[in-house]
């Protein structure tokens, strides 16, 4: 729980009387400003896996053919898993030059001496015991990159609900703590202001030697989805009576 937070306009409102008047005559309305912050933890429901392939060859035209066939190999793979066509596609294709390495006293332009590529196939899985297998039928079908395994929810509204309810809530606590320390009351909500909501989705990244491991059997841990969520809140406050504040 973060420490109880006093706005600016709080501080001025409160270092004057209750009564006090502005320049221009009008009464000054006192409030208390306070945020909360409050977070909320749930099992993802969803994965996407990120593999692919990596190849080096003499020229551009071989080393994407080289890419190509192994990532249409990888994509045959994935769908024997029964995952459907719209969850598995290329995020990324990648095609660049590879120079000689020379000393700085050779001098000259760098020498292109042969070319570099990539293919990387995301698939989506809402069955997370899938996980482990599309990573087993992609090292098979010849991948040999993985950008990680990142885990989420499909609708995260709940978890974004909770998390801006436990907000809510202790700044409602923090401004009750005030009010009774500083022998006012709070009348009304004058202001709410929803500070953000920021979703944490845990990601899993593995090495080749991870992956050569890895078979479909193995577990792979997919931790929590985080949800956070900050707002602040304005009371209009009044004087306790003589009997004291209820």
């Amino acid at each position: 729980m973060k420490h109880t937070t006093i706005a600016l306009a709080a501080a001025l409102a409160l270092a004057v009387p209750l009564s006090a008047q502005t320049s221009a005559g009008e009464p000054v309305v006192p409030v208390l400003s306070v945020q909360g912050s409050g977070s909320s933890r749930v099992n993802p429901d969803e994965a996407t896996v990120r593999l692919g392939v990596l190849a080096q060859a003499p020229t551009a035209r071989a080393v994407m053919q080289q890419v190509n066939q192994t990532a249409n190999a990888i994509l045959a793979a994935v769908r024997t898993l029964g995952i459907p066509d719209k969850e598995v596609q290329t995020s990324e294709l990648n095609l660049g030059p590879v120079y000689a390495q020379s000393s700085p006293e050779a001098g000259g332009e760098p020498r292109i001496v042969g070319y570099q590529a990539s293919n990387v196939v995301s698939v989506r899985l809402t069955r997370m015991e899938q996980v482990g297998q599309v990573v087993d039928v992609g090292l098979a079908a010849g991948a040999n990159r993985l950008d990680g395994v990142v885990f989420g929810l499909q609708n995260d509204e709940t978890a974004r609900s909770a998390a801006l309810a436990k907000a809510a809530a202790g700044a409602r606590s923090k401004a009750a703590a005030l009010a009774k320390a500083l022998n006012v009351r709070l009348a009304e909500i004058v202001e709410v202001v929803e500070g953000g909501v920021t979703v944490y989705t845990p990601m899993r990244r593995m090495a080749m030697e991870s992956m050569a491991a890895m078979s479909a059997d193995a577990p792979v841990s997919d931790g929590q989805v985080g949800v956070d969520a900050n707002l602040t809140l304005r009371y209009r406050i009044e004087p306790c009576p003589a009997q004291g504040c209820p």
